[in-house]
C-alpha cells in the first residue's frame, strides 16, 4: 500500500504547484514548471501505478479546491503527461543472453516530443471552441500585454515600423511552435530531476543511463517531414502541425546537446568548452541555439557520432 499513499502525496504536491500560479508572481511561474516532479517521482519511484495515483488525487484535489476545469487542466496538462513518460522510461524487456534492454532515451525523446505538441493542442481547443476564436483570442491578450494594459506590466517598446497588432498577429502565428518548443524542456528537465533523485534514494529500477548517447531515432525525420506538411492546413490541424515543429526542435537541440557531450568525452578542455556552450545559451540563445539544433538534426539524419574516431587518451598536465 506503500505506492498509495506515495501517489496521493505527490499528486497533491503536484496539485499545489500547479496551482500557485494563478498568483501571477514570478516564483510561482517558476515553481509552477516543477509541477511534473512529484508525479514523475512517484511513478518512477514507486512504479507507474503510484504515478497513476498521482494524477487522479491532484486532479480531485484542484476540482474540490477550485473548479473542475482546474483538475481537468491538471491532469491532461501535467499530470498524465508525466505519468505517460515516467512509465515508458521503465520499460525494459529481456534479451536471448538474459539481459534486461531498457526502453532507449531517443525514442523517450521523441515521446516527450509528440507529447507536448498534443498537450499544445488540446490547451488551444480548451481555449476557445474553433481555431478562429484562438487566434482572436491569444492576439488580444498579446497586444493586451505589448501596451502594457496588464496591470504590474510597462509597454513595450517596438520599433517605429512595427504595430501593436501586427507583432501580436505575429506572435500568436507562432504561438502553437513556440509553446511546443518550451514544454519539451519542462518535462524532460522535470524526468530528469526525478530520476536522479530516485537513482540517489536507491528506488530506480533501472541502471543510471548514459545520457550523453541519447540518438533520436530516425523516424522524428519523417515526423518533422509530415509536421512541415501538416503545418499549412488551414485550422487546429495546421496549429498540431506547427506543435510538432517546435517540440522536435526543441528535441533536435537536446539531441545536438548529447553529441556534443558524447564528442567532447576524453578530449582536454572538455570542462571549460562546456561551460561555454551553456554560457552562450544563457545570453545569446536565439543563435546559438538554432545551431546546436541544426547539428542535432544532422546527427540524426547523417549518425555523426556513430562515425566518430575513438577519442585520444588524455593525460593530464602535473
Amino acid at each position: 500500500m506503500s505506492y498509495l499513499f506515495a501517489g496521493i502525496g505527490a499528486g497533491l504536491v503536484s496539485a499545489l504547484l500547479f496551482a500557485v500560479v494563478i498568483t501571477g508572481s514570478p516564483l510561482a511561474m517558476l515553481l509552477s514548471y516543477a509541477a511534473p516532479l512529484p508525479v514523475f517521482i512517484a511513478a518512477l519511484g514507486w512504479r507507474h501505478r503510484s504515478g497513476l495515483v498521482a494524477a487522479i488525487a491532484g486532479a480531485i484535489g484542484l476540482s474540490l479546491a477550485l473548479r473542475y476545469q482546474a483538475g481537468l487542466a491538471f491532469a491532461i496538462g501535467i499530470a498524465l503527461p508525466a505519468w505517460g513518460i515516467a512509465y515508458l522510461a521503465l520499460l525494459g524487456r529481456v534479451d536471448e543472453r538474459g539481459q534486461t534492454e531498457w526502453y532507449p532515451l531517443g525514442r523517450l525523446l521523441l515521446w516527450i516530443a509528440g507529447t507536448a505538441a498534443l498537450v499544445t493542442l488540446v490547451g488551444a481547443m480548451a481555449i476557445a471552441g474553433s481555431h478562429e476564436a484562438y487566434t482572436t483570442s491569444m492576439q488580444r491578450s498579446i497586444a493586451a500585454v505589448l501596451s502594457g494594459q496588464i496591470p504590474g506590466l510597462q509597454p513595450m517598446r517596438l520599433p517605429a515600423t512595427m504595430s501593436v497588432d501586427e507583432v501580436a498577429s505575429a506572435l500568436a502565428t507562432w504561438a502553437p511552435f513556440l509553446a511546443g518548443a518550451s514544454f519539451v524542456p519542462m518535462l524532460a528537465a522535470n524526468l530528469w530531476m526525478a530520476a536522479k533523485a530516485v537513482h540517489m534514494s536507491g528506488r530506480l529500477p533501472r541502471p543510471w543511463p548514459m545520457i550523453a548517447s541519447l540518438n533520436l531515432p530516425r523516424e522524428a525525420l519523417a515526423v518533422m517531414l509530415a509536421a512541415a506538411v501538416l503545418a499549412f492546413v488551414p485550422g487546429f490541424a495546421g496549429f498540431f502541425g506547427m506543435a510538432i515543429l517546435g517540440a522536435l526542435t526543441s528535441a533536435f537541440l537536446l539531441n545536438g546537446l548529447a553529441g556534443i557531450h558524447e564528442l567532447s568525452a576524453g578530449r582536454p578542455m572538455r570542462g571549460g568548452l562546456l561551460f561555454a556552450l551553456y554560457l552562450g545559451l544563457m545570453v545569446g540563445a536565439t543563435i546559438l541555439a538554432p545551431l546546436i539544433a541544426l547539428f542535432g538534426f544532422l546527427d540524426c539524419v547523417l549518425r555523426i557520432r556513430a562515425r566518430r574516431a575513438p577519442p585520444p587518451p588524455f593525460t593530464p598536465t602535473t
